[in-house]
């Protein structure tokens, strides 16, 4: 009996998806609202919800760069796939029961373009939510980039140049 040795450059098949964690931004209006969404879909695959930039984000991706995952949508599969962007959403849909046939059309060549187009809108919406570099630009005030809430003041810059918010000369606090 004649049998064909598998072709030289055949790599083994990646391992299968069996578990996904989606990295969002908490402090992203439009991205807790798609985490809550997320959270109420019947799964073919689970998902793992967790906080982009987290200390449980970092203790389970150590390897990762955690500060590319404000950037874009990030999701990680069990056997160590990453996704980003298009194919983040791509994959994330693919493990929702309802919404697997979607996924399948969004990963054709057509489909593809659909995404791409989905990816940025969401990107450029989550830019125009942030504030402008070196100023307040009309975004949001976050924690992570030194801003305190103060029942009797305000949101106030604490920064990391000290309590009373002076940075770089100037103060918040007035």
């Amino acid at each position: 009996m004649h049998t064909a040795a598998a072709p030289a450059d055949r790599r083994p098949a990646p391992p299968p998806v069996r578990r996904l964690t989606v990295l969002y931004d908490a402090e992203c209006a439009l991205c807790t609202h798609v985490r809550g969404w997320l959270a109420g879909q019947r799964k073919l695959v689970p998902i793992d919800l967790v906080a982009a930039g987290s200390a449980e984000a970092r203790r389970r991706f150590p390897a990762i760069d955690h500060g590319k995952t404000f950037d874009d949508i990030t999701v990680i599969g069990d056997g160590g796939q990453l996704y980003r962007g298009p194919a983040a959403w791509v994959v994330t849909l693919w493990a929702l029961a309802e919404h697997r046939p979607l996924a399948h059309r969004l990963a054709t060549p057509a489909g593809a373009r659909i995404a791409r187009a989905t990816a940025l809108a969401a990107a450029r919406y989550r830019s125009a939510q942030r504030p402008s570099e070196g100023n307040w630009g009309g975004g949001v005030y976050r924690r992570g980039d030194g801003w305190t809430y103060r029942p009797d003041r305000g949101w106030v810059f604490t920064g990391s140049d000290g309590p009373d918010g002076c940075a770089d000369g100037r103060c918040a606090t007035g």
